[in-house]
């Protein structure tokens, strides 16, 4: 009884306060940005805004970045024991009884005033090697696709936690009212990938209103962004000016958050009807612009016309951009699919780095390219003389960054001969998305948000902010 006494209570005094409470919350979030700021930066922010360039699949490190002339010796010769340590296999290669090692077929040469190795599939890149922060420790427990793209999204291998982007705008809110702060851009190889769902850019258990706004390629932009077939702006407006009364009520009501966030956001979809159309219409660039990040960039829905997108959200104030490219997962036929995927990605991604930079926006932008774990240095199959497969490997994988206050020229972590353990400078996932967020001016730890009794974060009880690669 002291139970339904205290539910009757708390209805009466929504009810009561409804035309206090319930307006100006609805004021509060119809007549600005449509996020808040719950927590605020902690300290000066290095960055004002992210791009995450996320190659889904997981790019063979030994292949592109983590140059080890020795393999030269060891190829077709079994991994040594001592090597592997009788680690962790996939379903795929556990019943092989041979692991040779596969030599990286690609030339490496040194580039920049940093003299970082790169391989020569990555010639554009190479151009950016002295804005570059390459770490090649990077490792992470999960060794299947879709529990490590989970866990490098969103802190945890288990589905339903917040992304990323979702944790940042719930964190620091919007700069721009009229798009996004948290938007997702996929875009594929030659062959279609792994799948990616709509959870890695979800909210989790964060108020809806921080999830990712996907921008698709083809048809809209956004899904049901277009006004009814027979409905004008004017009638529209009339529409959710009713709607929002009738969810006024509701939130009064019951008081459940979740309904002044669904206000929020189809105001937020108002004001896109305008601001996306012109942020999608690409007439006004140069024709130099086009040329710096390759022809792909015409074409909507490519990875090169999505970097160029990318440089556009920053230019409006999007705060956290999630750029997806698949197809990186290299079972076999590695060297051949290297090349289709290297000449898809190499030029946007140094195109977008050259532009933030000469438009002067790479200092306060943190860009990141990288996948969700590494490869194997022994092939996974049968090798032969022109071609191999590597199967996963968390053990180690490179990454880098640029702009946004990391050093630039750099290279951290070191991995041994076979580019199978690490042993020097390792970084954790945690690590990584700790020292993220230390960019934009939060203490991972007191990123927080309370749900089922217990305070959640993206870094769980690990990460440290890994301070040596910071300017």
């Amino acid at each position: 009884m002291n139970s339904v006494s205290d539910q009757i209570t708390r209805r009466h005094f929504f009810g009561r306060t409804a035309m206090g409470l319930g307006s100006a919350a609805l004021a509060s979030l119809v007549g600005r940005e449509a996020g808040a700021n719950p927590v605020a930066p902690l300290f000066p922010a290095k960055a004002k805004r992210v791009i995450w360039l996320f190659q889904s699949g997981a790019p063979s490190q030994m292949d592109l970045f983590d140059y080890k002339p020795r393999l030269t010796e060891f190829h077709k010769q079994e991994l040594p024991a001592s090597i592997r340590m009788g680690q962790r296999l996939t379903g795929m290669t556990s019943g092989q009884t041979s692991f040779p090692v596969a030599a990286s077929k690609y030339k490496f040469a040194q580039y920049g005033e940093s003299g970082m190795w790169l391989s020569e599939m990555l010639p554009y890149t190479a151009g950016i090697a002295d804005e570059m922060c390459l770490i090649r420790s990077m490792h992470t427990e999960a060794i299947n696709h879709d529990p490590a793209i989970t866990f490098i999204q969103t802190g945890s291998q288990l589905p339903g936690r917040p992304s990323f982007g979702s944790w940042v705008d719930y964190g620091l809110g919007t700069t721009n009212e009229n798009l996004p702060a948290f938007v997702v851009m996929i875009s594929k190889g030659a062959v279609k990938g792994q799948g990616l769902l709509a959870r890695l850019w979800g909210s989790g258990f964060l108020p809806s209103q921080h999830q990712g706004v996907k921008l698709r390629g083809i048809g809209d932009p956004v899904l049901y962004l277009t006004d009814p077939q027979g409905m004008d702006r004017e009638g529209r407006r009339q529409m959710l000016d009713g709607l929002a009364e009738l969810n006024g009520l509701q939130f009064a009501d019951v008081g459940d958050p979740e309904i002044t966030a669904r206000i929020a956001q189809y105001e937020l979809a108002f004001r896109m009807q305008t601001s996306v159309p012109e942020l999608m219409d690409m007439s006004g660039e140069s024709a130099s612009t086009f040329e710096l990040y390759g022809e792909d960039s015409k074409k909507p829905g490519t990875y090169a016309a999505n970097c160029l997108l990318a440089r556009r959200l920053v230019e409006r104030g999007v705060r956290f951009i999630q750029l997806y490219h698949r197809d990186w997962d290299h079972h076999g036929g590695l060297p051949d699919r290297m090349v289709q995927q290297c000449k898809e990605t190499d030029q946007a991604s140094a195109a977008l780095v050259l532009d933030l930079k000469q438009r002067g926006l790479l200092d306060d932008t943190l860009v990141i390219w990288g996948g969700e774990f590494g490869r194997t240095v022994y092939c996974q199959g049968a090798i032969t003389d022109t071609t191999y497969g590597r199967d996963h490997h968390p053990r180690c994988f490179s990454l880098w960054m640029a702009g946004g206050g990391v050093k630039r020229g750099m290279v951290f972590g070191e991995t041994d001969d076979y580019s199978y353990n690490i042993v020097r400078d390792p970084v954790h996932v945690h690590d990584l998305q700790a020292t993220i967020l230390n960019q934009i001016g939060i203490d991972h730890t007191k990123l927080t948000h309370r749900f089922q009794g217990r305070d959640f974060r993206i870094t769980d009880v690990h990460g440290k902010v890994v301070r040596e690669i910071l300017g």
